[in-house]
C-alpha cells in the first residue's frame, strides 16, 4: 500500500513545517523508511497556538449537543474508514493487522462514549440561607488542551485524549507521536469531515522535548495531557506545576500478575499466551511480573513456554502473524540489554533473548526465570516480549512484590476463591486491576494509575472532569 507524507494540521489546514524541516518515518518490519513528516518549530507553534484559542473561542459557544452530534459522525467514518487506517497504522507501527483494526474500531467506541459525556457534564444548585438567593456551580471547559501522546497505540491514545477535550468544549493541540504520524492524521481528518470547525483540534510534530517545554508555559494553554514514560511525565509535570496548568498523566508500569494455587492454570496459560505479546508487549498495561503458587509454578511455565514458541513473529500484514516487530534498533538494543543483564546475574533463558534477523526490529517473544528483585528487568519496565515468572509460597509474599515498585498501573490476579479474590482488590496498589480476565481499556471503564504511574483517567465518566472547571455563581434580584 502507498504510505502518504504526514504534514501539519494547524487552523483547518494541512501544511507543511514553515522551515521545510521534516523527519524520516521507517517501516518497524523493515527497517527502511516509508515516508516523512513534518517538523514543527516555535513559528508553527504560534501558529498552533492562535489556532487553538480562535477554536476555542468558538468552540466553548457550541451546544453540547451539537459537539456530540459531531463526535459521533466522526465515530461514524472512523469505522467506515477503519480498513485504511488500520493499513496505515500496522505499516508504519509494525503490529499485526488485526490488532490495527481492533485498535481504529475502539475509536469508534471512545468518540460515542464523550459524546454521550458531553451531555452529561452536570452543574448543581446548593441550597441558599436566603429565599432570594440562587446558588449554582457551573461546569465550563478549561480551555485550550496540549496533548502529548504515544507510538505503541497511536490511535488509542490520541483519540482518548481528542475525544475527552472536544466533549468538555475545549480546543486542543495534539503533539503526536513522530514514529507513526499518519494513523492519528487520519483520525484528524475524520474529526475535521464531520464538522468540527478549524482550530479546534490542530496536530503538530517534532522534537519532543522542544514543542514541550513550549506549549506547556505558554499561557494560551491551560491544560496538559501526556502518555508515555514515567520521568518524562515528571518533568512535564513539574513545568506544568511551575505555571499552575492542569495536568493528566498516564505513566508507565510494571504490571503483575498473581497467580494462585486454585485457579485454571491452563486457561490463564492460554490468555497470557496471546495477550503478553500483544503489541510485541509494548503497552503500558503488559503483563511482565508473573508471580506464580509454586505448587502450579512448573505447570505454568512449561505451559507458557510452549505457548510462546507457537507466537508467529512476522511482518503485520501476514495473516498468520500473532506478533510484529518493535519500534526501533533502540528499542530492540534496550530489550536486549535488560534481558542479558538478567541472565548475567544468574536469571534462565526459558525461551527466546534475542533478535530476530538483521530485517526490521523483531524480537523472539521470551520467558526468563530463576530471578532477584535486583535485576534492571525486575525494577525496570522492559516494555517489549519479555515475562518474568517468579514462584510464592504464602500470599503475602506475592503482595509485597506486587507492590514492591514504585509505579502501580495495572495488576492481574487469578484464584477462585471469593475471600482471596476481594483480598487482592483492596492491597494490590493499582490504578486498575482485573481478576479472572481481562477488562481493562474500554472506554466506559476508568484508565489511570497511582503513585509514579500517574493520575487522572482517560476513560469512564471520571475522563470529562479534568478538562471542566466550576465556577460558583450566586445571585440574588437586584
Amino acid at each position: 500500500m502507498q504510505y502518504e507524507d504526514t504534514g501539519l494540521y494547524i487552523g483547518g489546514e494541512w501544511r507543511p513545517a514553515i522551515s521545510g524541516a521534516f523527519i524520516p518515518v521507517e517501516n518497524p518490519a523493515t527497517g527502511q523508511q516509508i515516508g516523512q513528516v513534518a517538523k514543527a518549530s516555535t513559528d508553527d507553534l504560534d501558529l498552533a497556538l492562535t489556532a487553538v484559542q480562535a477554536g476555542f473561542d468558538l468552540w466553548r459557544r457550541t451546544a453540547a449537543f451539537e459537539r456530540a452530534s459531531i463526535l459521533r459522525r466522526a465515530a461514524t467514518l472512523i469505522r467506515e474508514r477503519a480498513d485504511r487506517i488500520a493499513e496505515i497504522l500496522t505499516l508504519e507501527q509494525g503490529k499485526p493487522l488485526t490488532e490495527a483494526r481492533t485498535e481504529t474500531l475502539l475509536a469508534g467506541d471512545v468518540l460515542d462514549w464523550f459524546a454521550g459525556e458531553a451531555q452529561r457534564t452536570y452543574g448543581q444548585l446548593i441550597p441558599a440561607r436566603s429565599p432570594s438567593v440562587t446558588q449554582a456551580v457551573h461546569k465550563l471547559p478549561v480551555g485550550p488542551v496540549a496533548a502529548f501522546t504515544p507510538w505503541n497505540f497511536p490511535i488509542n491514545q490520541t483519540i482518548r485524549k481528542l475525544a475527552a477535550a472536544l466533549a468538555a468544549g475545549c480546543a486542543i493541540i495534539v503533539k503526536g507521536p513522530e514514529e507513526t504520524p499518519a494513523s492519528p492524521a487520519a483520525l484528524v481528518q475524520a474529526l475535521a469531515d464531520a464538522g468540527v470547525p478549524a482550530g479546534v483540534v490542530n496536530l503538530v510534530y517534532g522534537v519532543p522535548a522542544e514543542i514541550s517545554s513550549y506549549l506547556i508555559p505558554h499561557p494560551v494553554i491551560r491544560k496538559a495531557s501526556f502518555t508515555g514514560s514515567v520521568a518524562v511525565g515528571k518533568q512535564l509535570a513539574e513545568l506544568a506545576g511551575r505555571h499552575m496548568k492542569r495536568t493528566t498523566m498516564e505513566l508507565g508500569g510494571h504490571a503483575p500478575v498473581i497467580i494462585c494455587d486454585d485457579a485454571d492454570v491452563q486457561a490463564v496459560v492460554a490468555l497470557f499466551s496471546a495477550f503478553k505479546f500483544r503489541a510485541a508487549g509494548q503497552t503500558c498495561i503488559s503483563p511482565t511480573r508473573f508471580l506464580v503458587h509454586r505448587k502450579v509454578h512448573d505447570e505454568f511455565v512449561e505451559g507458557f513456554i510452549a505457548g510462546a514458541r507457537n507466537v508467529k513473529v512476522g511482518d503485520g500484514f501476514d495473516p498468520a502473524t500473532r506478533m510484529g516487530p518493535l519500534i526501533n534498533l533502540k528499542r530492540v538494543q534496550a530489550v536486549q540489554g535488560m534481558v542479558d543483564d538478567a541472565v548475567a546475574k544468574g536469571a534462565k533463558l526459558e525461551t527466546g533473548g534475542r533478535r530476530i534477523g538483521d530485517t526490521g526490529y523483531f524480537y523472539e517473544p521470551t520467558i526468563l526465570t530463576g530471578l532477584d528483585p535486583a535485576m534492571r528487568i525486575m525494577n525496570e519496565e522492559p516494555f517489549g516480549p519479555v515475562a518474568l515468572v517468579s514462584p510464592f509460597d504464602e500470599l503475602d509474599a506475592a503482595i509485597t512484590e506486587a507492590n514492591r515498585l514504585p509505579v502501580g498501573l495495572g495488576a492481574f490476579a487469578f484464584t477462585s476463591s471469593a475471600r482471596t479474590a476481594h483480598r487482592l482488590a483492596n492491597e494490590i496498589e493499582s490504578g486498575m486491576i482485573t481478576i479472572n480476565h481481562i477488562g481493562m481499556g474500554l472506554p466506559e471503564v476508568p484508565f489511570g494509575g497511582i503513585k509514579d504511574s500517574g493520575y487522572g483517567s482517560e476513560g469512564g465518566s471520571d475522563a470529562i472532569e479534568p478538562y471542566l472547571v466550576s465556577r460558583f455563581v450566586t445571585s440574588q434580584p437586584g
